[in-house]
């Protein structure tokens, strides 16, 4: 099968290596159950296999296969929540197979191919259209901050400590205090960045790709305000931090807070230190 090279990494363990092996029937099990017709697999993808599809009606949709870590776990369940509005609908799912049939974009164009000021007007139009109530099945936020917590300091020693502790150490003081003091918990996104809206023909721009959790608002908004597509500087990542908080009625110093704990949560990839989350976390420890 060809694969898009963003799941290489997906080779280098034997948990990837038997998902890979079992995608080929998986696929077949899934054009028979939908009677689809496949396209070959999009290029950007770098946690599930998605390709085209089409179904007998004419329908245009995507057929998803996910690789299975718990962040995408309730992936169709934050879709069926939404029911379309703002986000891609969900069209089928299998939840053995980890497979979901979903409406497909078109155009396509990302987010991030717009001018930032016309693309986070586009952010600050959708989100409160997300921020359902929510509760189970998803994993709150303070759940999944007590395991980066615990996970942090181990991952920062295993990449041979690639920057210096105080970082380290806010970040973690960070979570701590803003797990525990939460405002409401609506249904957040902690993938929500420039990639993954998209132009429709239904809607002007649509979610997808969500990971869902439940939490307050004011953490939905960080994978826009660390995301490079919109721009890789201090003075891009402060603006963007500045506007969707008041934009959106956020409080600015918790977003702030939760830009740092999870840019750098979300920081490593295969035992390396990711430099641009880096970057982003000292510059906003540096805007205190």
């Amino acid at each position: 099968m060809d694969l898009p090279d963003g799941l290489d990494w997906v080779r280098r363990s034997p948990a990837g290596r038997h998902w890979l092996a079992a995608l080929p029937d998986r696929v077949a099990e899934c054009t028979e159950r939908w009677s689809l017709r496949l396209g070959p697999p999009f290029r950007h993808a770098f946690a599930s296999l998605a390709l085209p599809a089409d179904l007998p009606d004419g329908t245009a949709a995507v057929l998803k296969l996910q690789y299975p870590d718990g962040e995408s776990l309730h992936e169709a369940d934050a879709l069926a929540r939404w029911n379309g509005d703002g986000a891609i609908r969900l069209l089928d799912h299998d939840p053995r197979s980890r497979a979901l049939l979903v409406e497909r974009c078109q155009p396509g164009m990302p987010l991030h191919d717009l001018p930032a000021d016309r693309a986070l007007d586009a952010v600050t139009g959708l989100l409160p259209r997300l921020w359902r109530p929510a509760g189970a099945p998803f994993t709150p936020l303070a759940d999944e901050v007590a395991g980066w917590i615990d996970r942090m300091p181990h991952a920062w020693e295993r990449a041979g400590r690639p920057y210096e502790r105080r970082l380290l150490d806010a970040a973690l003081d960070l979570l701590a205090g803003l797990a525990s003091s939460q405002g409401e918990q609506v249904l957040v996104n902690q993938d929500l960045h420039a990639g993954n809206v998209l132009a429709a023909d239904r809607e002007p721009w649509l979610v997808i790709d969500p990971k869902p959790l439940t939490g307050e608002r004011e953490f939905s908004v960080v994978p826009m305000v660390r995301g490079r597509e919109l721009g890789h500087s201090p003075a891009a990542v402060r603006y963007r931090l500045d506007r969707l908080s008041a934009e959106l009625g956020l409080d600015r110093e918790r977003v702030r807070g939760w830009t740092i704990g999870h840019t750098l949560a979300w920081g490593f990839a295969e035992n390396a230190a990711l430099p641009h989350h880096t970057d982003v976390v000292r510059w906003l420890l540096d805007d205190a």
